[in-house]
C-alpha cells in the first residue's frame, strides 16, 4: 500500500462509532519522508472541522515550540492515535484505538521515522508502554525496533498547566539535539 492509498482508506473509514459523529477524518500532515513524527491522542473540535491535526490553541503552542527549535510542519509528520474526534474531547476508548492502529502502523511503515515524539499520556501509553508516566518520564528516550521514542506533555495540558511549559520546552531542546545526532536531512532541507 502506498501513502495515497492509505490516506484514501483512512478517510473513508467506518471501523468504529466515531465515524458517525466526525466532520472530517484527521489523517495527519507533513512530509511522508519525515525523519521525525509527532503523535497526539486524537483530534479536537478545530481539527475535526478542518481535517488537520493540531490547528487549535494546542497547535499554536506546538508551532511555537517547533519554531523555537527550527522545525517546520512541512519537515515532519504530525498525526494522532485516533483519526476521528472523540465526542466531548473524551479519551479514546480501547475499541477506537484498536480501530485506528492499523492506519498508524502503516503510517510508521511508509514514513519510517527515526524519531517519534508522543504528545501526551494517551500516545505515550499506547506507543511506549502502558504504564508510561509523562509527568515523570518526559524527555527520556526509548528505542523500539530501530526507532527512538520520547514523550512530552500534550500542548493542551501545557495550556491548562503553564507551570509545566519550561520542562516541556526543555524536551524540545533535547529533541533538537537528538535530531542533529541521528537524522540525516531534517535540518538540511
Amino acid at each position: 500500500m502506498d501513502f495515497n492509498t492509505l490516506q484514501a482508506a483512512c478517510l473513508s473509514c467506518q471501523k468504529c462509532s466515531l465515524c458517525q459523529t466526525r466532520t472530517h477524518v484527521v489523517f495527519g500532515m507533513g512530509t511522508p519522508h519525515a525523519e521525525v513524527m509527532f503523535i497526539g491522542e486524537g483530534p479536537g473540535r478545530n481539527e475535526d472541522e478542518q481535517g488537520l491535526p493540531f490547528v487549535g490553541r494546542s497547535g499554536q503552542l506546538l508551532d511555537k515550540y517547533l519554531a523555537a527549535i527550527h522545525l517546520k510542519r512541512e519537515d515532519i509528520f504530525i498525526t494522532n492515535i485516533v483519526k476521528c474526534r472523540p465526542p466531548e474531547n473524551r479519551d479514546p476508548t480501547p475499541q477506537e484505538w484498536e480501530a485506528c492502529m492499523p492506519y498508524l502502523r502503516e503510517q510508521f511503515r511508509l514514513i519510517r521515522p527515526k524519531i517519534i515524539v508522543c504528545l501526551g499520556r494517551i500516545a505515550a501509553q499506547r506507543l511506549i508502554r502502558p504504564d508510561f508516566s509523562v509527568m515523570k518520564e518526559h524527555g527520556q528516550w526509548t528505542e523500539k525496533g530501530g526507532t527512538l521514542f520520547t514523550a512530552t506533555p500534550h500542548p493542551a495540558a501545557l495550556l491548562r498547566n503553564p507551570s509545566q511549559k519550561p520542562a516541556a520546552f526543555g524536551d524540545f531542546v533535547a529533541l533538537r539535539e537528538k535530531i542533529q545526532e541521528v537524522c540525516t536531512h531534517t535540518y538540511r532541507a
